[in-house]
C-alpha cells in the first residue's frame, strides 16, 4: 500500500514539473513573440540613427541608478529605453529628460549589455527637433544651439560669445551682469575669439552630421 501512495506521489510530482515546463514553455514563447513583435518604428528609426541595440535593454535599471541628474527628470532614462521599445514617441519627444541629460555617458558606462544610452537620449532630442516637437526645456536648447553655432564659426568655444547669444536668445540680458563686469575686469574672459584657419572644414563637418536637424 505504501508503495502504491509513494508511486502515485511520484507520478503526480512528474504529472505536475510537466505542466509547470509546459507552462513556462508557454509564457517564454509568449515573451519571445512579444519582443519580437514589439518593434516600433521609434525603435527601427533610433537604431539607425545613433546603431544602439535598444531592443537589447532588460531594465535593469542601472543607468537611472547612476544618473547624476535623474532627480530633475520626469522620465527616468530606463523608462525612455522601455519607451522606446513600445514606440511611444509622443511622450517621449514631450518630456524633459532627453533635454535635461548632461550627456556624461555614466548610463553608457553601467550598462552590462554596452548600449550608449546617451547616444539614444541625442537620437531622441534630434528627431524631436525634426519632427517640429517644441523643447520643453527652451533654456537647454538655446545653450546647445549657441555652443554649437561658436563652434560652426570660430573653430573653437568662447565664453564672451556663447554667454552672450545665450543670454540674447534666452532674454536674460541683464542676469550675471555684476558677475560678467568682474571677470572682464580681472582679464578672465576673453572679448575676441580665436578663430581657426581652415574653418570650412569645420561648417562642412557640421553640414555632414546635422542628420537633418534645422
Amino acid at each position: 500500500m505504501r508503495f502504491c501512495i509513494v508511486k502515485y506521489q511520484s507520478i503526480f510530482r512528474t504529472c505536475y514539473v510537466t505542466l509547470r515546463v509546459a507552462q513556462c514553455t508557454v509564457i517564454i514563447e509568449s515573451a519571445q513573440g512579444m519582443i519580437n513583435t514589439v518593434n516600433s518604428e521609434l525603435e527601427q528609426a533610433l537604431e539607425a540613427r545613433t546603431g544602439q541595440k535598444v531592443r537589447a535593454c532588460y531594465q535593469c535599471k542601472k543607468c537611472s541608478a547612476g544618473c547624476p541628474v535623474a532627480f530633475a527628470m520626469d522620465i527616468f532614462p530606463h523608462e525612455v529605453m522601455k519607451m522606446a521599445q513600445y514606440g511611444q514617441q509622443q511622450r517621449l519627444f514631450g518630456c524633459s529628460t532627453i533635454w535635461l541629460c548632461a550627456s556624461c555617458e555614466t548610463c553608457t558606462t553601467r550598462c552590462p549589455n554596452e548600449i550608449d544610452v546617451a547616444a539614444v537620449m541625442d537620437g531622441l532630442r534630434v528627431m524631436a527637433l525634426i519632427a517640429g516637437v517644441s523643447p520643453t526645456e527652451r533654456e537647454v536648447a538655446i545653450f546647445h544651439r549657441s555652443f554649437l553655432n561658436g563652434i560652426k564659426y570660430t573653430g573653437r568655444t568662447n565664453e564672451s560669445l556663447l554667454v552672450g547669444a545665450y543670454k540674447a536668445l534666452s532674454r536674460r540680458l541683464f542676469d550675471d551682469m555684476g558677475l560678467g563686469a568682474v571677470m572682464l575686469a580681472k582679464r578672465k574672459i576673453k572679448m575676441l575669439p580665436h578663430v581657426v584657419k581652415d574653418r570650412k572644414a569645420i561648417r562642412r563637418i557640421f553640414d555632414e552630421t546635422r542628420g537633418g536637424a534645422p
